[in-house]
């Protein structure tokens, strides 16, 4: 367990990051949330077998997928901090550095672009929605937004938990 303390630490940290950041969008340009009930939404259909939706917003609404939802949200960031963890070694944690962390983040953007868009109905890469290259690029900023998040969050895991000291 003490070892997955930075992780989580890091993955949640990096996950609220790129939330302030969705937060922000929405002051500053008027784009909407994420809705990460729709993500709950598609996960819970999975329990019955079904894995892609021709448009997830038309499938039938799950009681708790809100919850589902947020929950997967910060699960998986928890994950792909463990990975880059792992894949960075313990020294990054002693001293995180941006550029992976940074490569990272956007090496993430992969699992929307490949797994959920498509899963979703938005189709490989958002193709299938109204405005692909929009969508496309509001995801890789998020996803770079996440890297920035695993620095700093890999920086405030660091003198937390006194990691290199």
């Amino acid at each position: 367990m003490e070892s997955a303390i930075p992780a989580i630490l890091v993955g949640a940290g990096a996950t609220a990051t790129m939330d302030l950041w969705a937060l922000a969008r929405r002051r500053l340009f008027g784009t909407p949330l994420p809705d990460y009930g729709l993500v709950g939404r598609w996960l819970g259909h999975m329990k019955a077998g079904r894995f892609r939706h021709a448009a997830i917003a038309a499938a039938r609404p799950l009681r708790g997928e809100a919850v589902l939802g947020w929950a997967a949200h910060y699960a998986i960031g928890i994950g792909f901090a463990a990975l880059l963890i792992a894949a960075a070694g313990p020294g990054w944690l002693a001293r995180p550095t941006l550029a992976p962390a940074l490569a990272f983040g956007l090496v993430t953007v992969a699992a929307p672009f490949l797994v959920m868009q498509p899963g979703m109905g938005a189709g490989v890469a958002a193709r299938l929605s109204k405005r692909p290259s929009a969508a496309r690029l509001q995801s890789l900023v998020t996803h770079a937004v996440f890297g920035l998040g695993l620095y700093l969050a890999g920086w405030a895991a660091r003198f937390l938990l006194s990691i290199g000291d």
